[in-house]
């Protein structure tokens, strides 16, 4: 029996943007589930909404079946003759990069006033995180990610605990989640990562020395939530004796890595001054699978992972997020008084939101506990402060009022923020 992933965060959105005259592209990175998400969930419920099967209009440009039609001169002569009335028809083309000139086609099909279009790809340049700047402003993306760990949990048999384990060793992908084994869950990570993630970097950017831009992934997937920036990791290649990488390709191999949907990355934002500070970065990584292959399964530090993995349910809920940067001063007694940087791991913000997150995998102790909430306290601000933990029993309010949560309740209720 096929196993069915439900992923409603993205059938809605697409929902939602019917008939709103874009051009729906779907993006992210490779494997999520895209090409099912457009053939499968949407397509069925455009059915189930009554709409006829005659007004569907698919296409996967990747099956050797529709080989012909990838070129533009065959292709577009063929939908405009699937077009026979003047109701409304929804388009949906998979591997649409596939398709010459597939631009200026999917532009002209927009221009149809009958014509709803929706389109997603897996190339290395479809998933350029710009390509929707490619249609003049007539793209509206929907970026997917790999599952949530709600998503998960959804076809995941055992309880969280054991799915949580699961989950920040092997990542969402759903291709991987799927799999029976631990063994062919690391061998289908390793292959993707190889075969397919960085193959298509390498092919699109062409990258002479490839070495280097995998040694570069390997210190980001070491360091993973850290702060960093070019120079510093320059550094990090010379004290290996290995490479004379620039910092300028070291800024590239990154920004290829980020096109991709690999990596992505959190600037840090002043609270007391308001604006962004240019460097150090944190770069998290879409996938945990992903990025624990590539290191080969070694420091499987749980802290970490969890703050990825919280920064990527931030990023998927539709948050814009930030590592906050809050300088206090303070008294050193008979001493003077001494300027400090304190952090809060995440500012997330949608419209009038906003939230100040700390991630701390175990609060065992008073100091620890004050240490967290520090920060928080000394923000002056009226948003909410949330610490999310491994080890809360239920969510409560703090006497600071900042609200308390273990990991799971966060990532198990959508509206967990709110509660």
């Amino acid at each position: 029996m096929e196993i069915e992933i439900k992923r409603d965060r993205y059938l809605e959105q697409m929902i939602r943007r019917r008939h709103n005259g874009l051009i729906k592209i779907v993006t992210g990175i490779r494997r999520c589930g895209k090409s099912y998400l457009l053939r499968t969930l949407f397509k069925n419920a455009l059915l189930a909404d009554g709409v006829t099967p005659d007004h569907i209009i698919e296409m996967a440009f990747d099956l050797y079946d529709n080989i012909e039609y990838r070129d533009p001169r065959v292709f577009y002569p063929w939908i405009k003759g699937q077009l026979l009335d003047g109701g409304r028809y929804y388009i949906l083309l998979d591997e649409v990069q596939m398709l010459g000139e597939f631009v200026s086609v999917l532009n002209a099909l927009a221009d149809r006033k009958n014509c709803d279009v929706y389109v997603s790809g897996s190339s290395a340049r479809f998933l350029s995180k710009d390509i929707a700047t490619e249609f003049g402003g007539r793209g509206d993306e929907i970026r997917m990610y790999p599952l949530s760990f709600s998503e998960f949990m959804s076809v995941y048999s055992g309880d969280k605990y054991d799915g949580w384990n699961e989950y920040i060793s092997y990542g969402g992908i759903p291709l991987v989640v799927l799999a029976d084994t631990d063994e062919q869950k690391t061998s289908m990570l390793d292959t993707l990562l190889k075969e397919t993630y960085l193959r298509d970097i390498v092919r699109r950017d062409r990258i002479r020395n490839a070495g280097e831009m995998e040694a570069l992934l390997d210190i980001l997937a070491s360091d993973v939530g850290s702060l960093t920036n070019p120079n510093k990791l320059k550094n990090t290649f010379k004290s290996r004796g290995s490479s004379r990488i620039t910092a300028t390709t070291i800024t590239k191999y990154i920004e290829y890595l980020e096109d991709a949907f690999l990596i992505e990355a959190a600037r840090r934002y002043d609270i007391k001054g308001k604006a962004y500070i240019g460097t150090p970065l944190k770069y998290y990584f879409m996938d945990m699978g992903l990025r624990n292959a590539r290191i080969r399964f070694r420091q499987m530090e749980v802290d970490r992972a969890m703050e990825n993995v919280i920064y990527n349910e931030l990023r998927m809920r539709g948050y814009s997020v930030d590592v906050g940067n809050l300088t206090v001063v303070e008294s050193g007694g008979d001493k003077a008084a001494v300027k400090k940087q304190l952090e809060v791991d995440f500012i997330c913000r949608k419209g009038s939101r906003r939230y100040y997150i700390q991630s701390a995998y175990l609060l065992e102790t008073r100091e620890k506990t004050a240490q967290e909430l520090r920060p928080l306290l000394k923000i002056r601000d009226s948003f909410k402060k949330i610490v999310i933990t491994s080890n809360t029993p239920r969510p409560f309010y703090s006497e600071e009022g900042i609200l308390m949560m273990s990991v799971y309740d966060f990532l198990l209720d959508a509206e967990s923020l709110e509660r």
